[in-house]
């Protein structure tokens, strides 16, 4: 869902990941035609490394790598 977010919506994608500087600066750069296309990706990779992150934290919490 956010990735769907993140193409149609940028500077949304970044709140919802916990990044409102990010997502004020995304909506400046998606405010200009050819900026929504580096913005979709900015975001869209953003949002991926919110997910490796968020299942590093819980490998970690389990004890998967001890």
């Amino acid at each position: 869902m956010r990735l769907l977010i993140a193409l149609l919506l940028p500077w949304l994608a970044f709140f919802t990941i916990g990044r409102p500087i990010s997502g004020i600066v995304c909506l400046l750069l998606q405010i200009t035609l050819l900026g929504w296309v580096p913005a979709a990706i900015w975001a869209a990779y953003a949002v991926s490394q919110y997910h490796t992150d968020q299942k590093i934290r819980r490998a970690l919490k389990t004890g998967a790598f001890r």
